[in-house]
């Protein structure tokens, strides 16, 4: 079923056409589940959002011509057997689950899962299309948030909000007054959509993923928006989570490594209370292809990729972006760290899939590559601390600069370095020489960027600030 939920994502990437032609649909449709067109729908979209084929729409809706849609249009949405009112979709955020959301459509567990087909609660991963009921004053969907503390009860709740116990049961879906649990987020009278309730812990109001859709070799950002002295912790796919303090909250990187299987991994947040209360949350996201090149085998000296020699290198590289500086040195985006006539010539891009000498591609470009000569300076791309420099079989000459929060710069294959470690060093300066030292087949500098361990796309930093 996870896999029908990704066709349908692909699905939903087609361009929308113009739309210009009205269309007729079937005369009722009010005892039927509808959609109102939207400014910029096109019939494809509209068919993935909500999980039929496009000649089930047409047919639904007596149109013989997809590409005649008209903004306003009312279609019937077929197959959705014992609904008969307006609705459109969302996108599922990071820390709603199918409790949160029925409270706040004010709508059953049950009838919200059969209204998405639902097999498994892992399918309300952040990201998916939930189908939602509209109401006519939408804004009476939503409602606030209230938790339940620890020994307090549901009538201890109802009686500090001045609301009725009975009202607070029926309308969070609950068997009896009895049910409420500990630190479950209810239900209760407000009409702010961002104070709904959510699957979060009280404390944590809300959780931004950037992007929410990630991808192979991307930097990944969660905002977690809280109180201050909470002990804030977590994971993403595996990979330990390291957050830090900021004016909503804490923040976090983490780099979605470039080899990954594309697919849906645990984001998991958790922490400790200043009172000693512990929280936790673990919610699926999805980690899509970047459909990285393969590169044509290249033919390298035997030594470079032998194991022998590669693997205690490997592993020395690897530790050298183990440590994380609680400061960060940065502010913007990072600066090109060669001259301005280089700055645009890439011989390779990052996450380019790589054989040597004729081997499988169990290998990928773990940079970017910028043309340059033996001799071409070579410049800091952002404030840090030089960690590391020295002649590598592999990478030849490197440095390695520490930027904070776990993000880190490297710059291989050098015929001279200008800077030792301890160094810090500012955008623009000069910290070594352009060459072809180590596995290479001509003059160029590797340029790597790491976060949280990982080797990313350092594109993405050139063109963004993070976090």
């Amino acid at each position: 079923m996870r896999l029908s939920k990704l066709l349908f994502i692909s699905l939903a990437v087609v361009l929308p056409l113009v739309i210009y032609s009205p269309v007729t649909a079937q005369d009722g449709g009010q005892d039927q589940p509808y959609y109102i067109v939207q400014e910029g729908d096109s019939l494809w979209e509209i068919a993935a959002r909500f999980g039929v084929t496009l000649e089930d729409l047409q047919q639904a809706n007596n149109i013989s011509d997809p590409g005649q849609v008209v903004t306003g249009a009312r279609l019937v949405i077929p197959g959705l057997n014992g609904v008969n009112s307006r609705l459109d979709t969302i996108t599922v955020s990071y820390g709603e689950t199918l409790r949160s959301l029925s409270r706040r459509y004010n709508l059953s567990d049950t009838a919200l899962a059969q209204l998405n087909r639902f097999i498994s609660p892992a399918e309300l991963y952040a990201g998916a299309t939930l189908i939602v009921p509209v109401t006519e004053n939408q804004s009476s969907s939503f409602a606030g948030r209230a938790g339940l503390t620890s020994g307090q009860s549901l009538l201890e709740l109802a009686v500090l909000r001045g609301e009725d116990v009975w009202s607070l049961t029926l309308d969070n879906n609950l068997q009896g007054t009895w049910a409420g649990l500990p630190g479950d987020t209810l239900r209760v009278a407000g009409n702010s959509q961002t104070d709904a309730p959510t699957g979060l812990p009280e404390p944590i109001t809300k959780v931004e993923v950037d992007p929410l859709f990630m991808i192979q070799g991307g930097t990944t950002a969660v905002k977690v928006y809280a109180p201050p002295g909470i002990a804030m912790g977590g994971s993403l796919a595996d990979r330990t989570l390291n957050f830090f303090p900021q004016d909503y909250g804490y923040v976090a990187l983490q780099g979605i490594h470039a080899m990954i299987s594309p697919g849906l991994y645990l984001l998991t947040l958790a922490g400790e209370l200043p009172g000693g209360e512990r929280f936790a949350f673990s919610q699926d996201v999805l980690v899509q292809n970047a459909n990285f090149t393969y590169d044509p085998s290249l033919q390298v000296d035997p030594v470079t990729v032998d194991p022998a020699v590669t693997g205690p290198e490997s592993e020395l590289w690897v530790s050298l972006g183990v440590p994380v500086t609680p400061e960060k040195m940065w502010d913007d985006l990072f600066a090109s760290p060669v001259p301005p006539e280089f700055t645009k010539c890439w011989p390779s891009l990052f996450g380019n899939r790589r054989s040597y000498n004729g081997s499988t591609y169990d290998y990928f470009h773990s940079g970017l590559d910028f043309c340059g000569q033996t001799g071409t300076e070579l410049y800091a791309s952002a404030p840090g601390k030089v960690v590391y420099t020295g002649e590598l079989t592999v990478r030849g000459g490197v440095v390695v600069i520490d930027h904070g929060w776990g993000v880190y710069t490297a710059y291989d294959h050098l015929s001279k370095t200008l800077v030792q470690p301890g160094d810090m060093v500012q955008p623009g300066q000069v910290i070594g020489l352009g060459g072809a030292t180590g596995r290479t087949t001509g003059p160029h500098l590797h340029w790597e960027v790491w976060v949280g361990g990982v080797q990313v796309n350092p594109q993405d930093w050139l063109t963004r600030a993070y976090p």
